[in-house]
């Protein structure tokens, strides 16, 4: 990996890549709204309210969050068009708040935390791509944020029916984010890399501040540590 600025803005196939950069956003979307359904059962079996949002955000955290985050570097070459697909995701899922018409089913009036998670998955994959020449450094934070704080929150809402913080949650975080970063820095040779970006964001987690929500804790931290500890080539 050399640090700098890389030329990742030309796709090298503009239609294939734009092609499948529009089925990814409609199926993205196809989760958000199909989520809905998964709302109706929570409400069904008397889940509070709460819950069943909260349920909700986490399936959208792996389904709509977690699956592209791990298609992306196999499918585009360039970054431009990912970073297409989150500017226009992150205006969605704002304008609702905007204009106090929110997705009921998963959005809440306290905060605007689903909204920073998208741009804290653009700021991964992007800053990745544009500073590396590779992706990968930017899915395992995307992954962490996706799939591990998604084990953060079902196992918080499952156990106190709220949303709170646990450190019962950051350990089945980690549990889940030690072997994604495992996987992918042991391709590249050094697996203890993953493994301390695995520990740190479990840890990151755990923290807010004001609007600076888990979802920036957990991607900053983790790819700065990712930064740190894989060797410059």
């Amino acid at each position: 990996m050399s640090l700098g600025l890389h030329d990742v803005f030309i796709s090298q196939n503009w239609v294939q890549e734009g092609i499948i950069g529009i089925i990814l956003f409609v199926y993205i979307l196809c989760v958000v709204y199909g989520t809905r359904y998964a709302y109706k059962i929570f409400m069904k079996r008397n889940f509070p309210t709460n819950v069943a949002k909260y349920y909700d955000r986490k399936l959208i955290h792996i389904f709509a969050g977690g699956v592209p985050t791990l298609l992306f570097p196999i499918f585009f070459s360039a970054v431009t068009i990912p970073l297409i697909l989150v500017t226009l995701l992150a205006i969605i899922t704002y304008i609702p708040h905007r204009v106090h018409k929110l997705f009921y089913w998963f959005q809440v009036e306290e905060n605007t935390y689903e909204v920073n998670f998208i741009i804290a998955w653009g700021f991964a994959i992007g800053l990745s791509w544009i500073l590396t020449g590779n992706p990968v450094y930017g899915v395992i934070p995307a992954a962490f944020m996706s799939f591990g704080d998604a084990a953060t929150g079902i196992v918080r809402n499952a156990v106190y029916k709220r949303r709170t913080k646990s450190w019962l949650g950051n350990i089945a975080m980690l549990a889940v984010c030690i072997p994604i970063g495992y996987y992918y820095t042991a391709l590249a040779g050094f697996p203890l890399a993953g493994i301390a970006a695995a520990v740190v964001a479990s840890i990151a987690e755990h923290f807010e501040f004001g609007p600076i929500d888990d979802n920036v804790l957990i991607t900053v931290t983790s790819f700065v540590t990712l930064l740190i500890l894989l060797p410059m080539t």
